[in-house]
This record gives C-alpha cells, structure tokens and sequence, in this order.
C-alpha cells in the first residue's frame, strides 16, 4: 500500500502543505536562478552581435561555427519567431534548423554548400525582420552601435530567452529538493540509500532501503513485452520480507503512466 493511498482524509492536508513548501521555496529560489542566467545569457548574447557585426552582417559561415546562436537570433525579431515560423519563411529544412535548436549543430549528413545556402536564408529572414527598437543604430546610417546601446539591447533579448532557459533550471532544482525531502524522511526513519551504481534491481532491494532513478521493468497491455520505466523514487518498506513478492516495494514517480499505475 503506497504511502496514504488508504487514507483520503488526509490528501487535502498533505495537498496544502506541499503546494506552501514549493511556494516558498520558489520565492527564495527562483529570483535567484534567473538572475544568474539573465546575467550569462546577456553575455551570450552580446557575443552574438559581436560575431554578426551587431545583426548588419550576419554570415552563413558565422552560423555555421556557432549554431547555437540561432535562439538569440530568432529572439532579435519582430515579433520575436518560433522555431516552426522561422522554417516556414525561411523556407529551409525543417532538420537543420531543429538539430541546431537541439542538438547546437549542423546535420553530419549535411554538406556545407548545402548548409551555407539555407543559412543564407536564415540570415535574411532574421536581418529583413530585426527589431528597430531594439536596436535602435539599424536606422541610422554611418553611425555604429555604442556599448551602452549593444548591451541594452542584449539585456532585451536575454530576457526573453530567459523564459526557457530558466524554467528548465528551476525545474531541476525542484526536482532535486523534492528528492532531497523524500531522502531526509526516510533516513530520520532509518532508511538506507541504495545508489545507482550498486546494480540492485527494485525487486530485489533489501527491506529497510530506498532508491532513486531506478528503471523498473512494466509489461505492456496483453503481456507481450515489457518496457523499463525510469522512477523518481522506489523504496522497501522495512516490514517486507527479505527476497519476498508478496511486499512489493513502494514507488513514487511523477509522471507515471497508466500502466505503471496498473502494474506497480
């Protein structure tokens, strides 16, 4: 029986105090965070202008070395463009612009010729389309950008490349302090961390231990196959039998499928 699966009246209690424990921990935590990042991300994108002649120049080699710099680039337009946007007008493949969101590179299968003349039409989308009120020194002639303009406009992009480069930072620190309260709990009641590293399989976990981002085998529906679901967090209850069925261990995930539910 999962921890208070059998005990309704006590889920709105434990609903409350679980929704205030985040709540405050993303008050402290979260300003934080994207702080930090809106700092680096400025600094990345101030790289970026520099490297396309402050978006007068923006060349397909340039893209090419740095294909990580296409997020800022899609972020200096107006309307700032998603990734789906920027193919369409762009008309280029849809597997280039994704690898380089992805995966910060160019197709292997690519050839150069072929990259560099997408690029090119990446790079007129994004020059046709860069914001004017952003970077104000577009409109002017023979008068270049000065630095505290260039960094204005950096703090501008930055913040709204934050919005994902910051919410995945913040997920992962609330996953680790939801681990980190669960681990807390359980060794105050004499629980013993098994690692990853020690190869014990869930069904043979020692009565008394618990483990976290252990794969746990699932059949499919009609028993055909079975697939490794990866589980936030799995633990044997101390009152199991040394290798018994008869206690499965508890698992916490949370994102668990249908079937897991139904299996597990």
């Amino acid at each position: 029986m999962a921890v208070n699966r059998d005990k309704p009246d006590r889920w709105k209690a434990d609903v409350v105090v679980s929704v205030d424990m985040y709540n405050d921990w993303f008050m402290k935590f979260s300003p934080k965070a994207f702080r930090k990042t809106r700092v680096q991300t400025t600094k990345d994108v101030e790289s970026t202008l520099r490297s396309t002649g402050n978006l007068t120049n923006i060349r397909p080699a340039t893209i090419r070395q740095h294909p990580e710099i296409l997020p800022t680039l899609r972020m200096s337009t107006c309307p700032p463009l998603a990734v789906d946007r920027l193919i369409g007008l762009a008309g280029v493949s849809s597997t280039l612009v994704k690898y380089m969101e992805i995966e910060k590179k160019l197709p292997a299968r690519m050839t150069q010729a072929a990259a560099d003349k997408e690029l090119a039409c990446i790079a007129a989308i994004i020059e046709k389309m860069a914001d004017p009120d952003i970077f104000v020194w577009l409109s002017r002639k023979n008068q270049p950008a000065t630095e505290p303009e260039i960094h204005r406009a950096a703090t501008i992009v930055a913040d709204r490349l934050c919005g994902a480069v910051a919410n995945p930072i913040i997920r992962n620190a609330q996953e680790q302090r939801q681990l980190a309260a669960i681990k807390a709990w359980l060794e105050a009641r004499g629980y013993k961390q098994l690692m990853a590293n020690d190869g014990v399989k869930f069904n043979a976990m020692p009565p008394g231990t618990f483990s976290f981002r252990m794969n746990v085998p699932v059949e499919l529906e009609g028993g055909a196959k079975s697939v490794n679901i990866p589980i936030d967090a799995v633990i044997n209850p101390k009152t199991a039998r040394k290798h018994s069925s008869r206690r499965s261990p508890q698992v916490i995930s949370q994102t668990p499928t249908s079937a897991a539910k139904k299996r597990l």
